[in-house]
């Protein structure tokens, strides 16, 4: 249950600062609901990654004081999820990639850079010759499936071989689409496989 001191301060806010916040801080806390849902952070990783991007017109405290209240009212909502969502059948469908030789990652970094960066940084320490292919989704993907736009995911292989690359992307779709997912893909190595139906519910550690 949300604690009575969360819903003081939550409503403290709520008076204090609904038409008084600044557009850094309006984006600020847009960041903060998105770091808290997509469920891949606890609360002391959420105030370290606030504090690396705050801004000095920003009221710190305010925005600090959001995190706990923000993972209460998630904590409420997952009692209401099914027992397996959306995210537990992809997790389950990365699992069985990794074990074929295809590096898949959740959550790789901000960008597409990002992702290819993490995978070349995953596949550096696994075992040599493990992964042959990757797969990945990175952070604004995961904004884009909480706002209800799907969810899309990078793949190819890890040399530079068309063909190959194209054959990773018919598995990890007949993999995501044996898993009960709906995926949109035109067949092209330029074209992210895309999951317009996925509902993002991640539990929170």
């Amino acid at each position: 249950m949300v604690s009575d001191i969360a819903i003081r301060v939550s409503r403290s806010f709520e008076v204090n600062w609904s038409y008084a916040m600044n557009e850094a801080e309006k984006y600020l806390l847009d960041l903060i609901k998105g770091w808290v849902w997509s469920g891949f952070y606890n609360p002391i990783e959420i105030r370290e990654m606030l504090c690396d991007v705050i801004e000095e017109e920003c009221n710190e405290a305010m925005l600090l004081a959001s995190i706990q209240p923000e993972f209460d009212q998630k904590r409420l909502a997952e009692k209401t999820w099914p027992e397996v969502t959306d995210f537990d059948r992809l997790h389950a469908v990365f699992y069985k990639l990794h074990e074929d030789g295809i590096c898949a990652l959740h959550n790789a970094g901000y960008t597409l850079s990002d992702g290819f960066e993490d995978v070349t940084e995953v596949v550096h320490h696994a075992p040599v010759g493990h992964y042959h292919s990757f797969c990945f989704y990175h952070g604004q993907d995961v904004t884009g499936a909480l706002d209800g736009r799907g969810l899309r995911i990078a793949f190819g292989a890890l040399k530079n071989d068309a063909e190959k690359s194209q054959q990773v992307g018919r598995y990890v779709c007949e993999c995501l689409t044996q898993a009960g997912f709906k995926v949109d893909w035109d067949g092209s190595i330029d074209s992210r496989l895309y999951l317009p139906e996925m509902e993002w519910k991640k539990r929170s550690a």
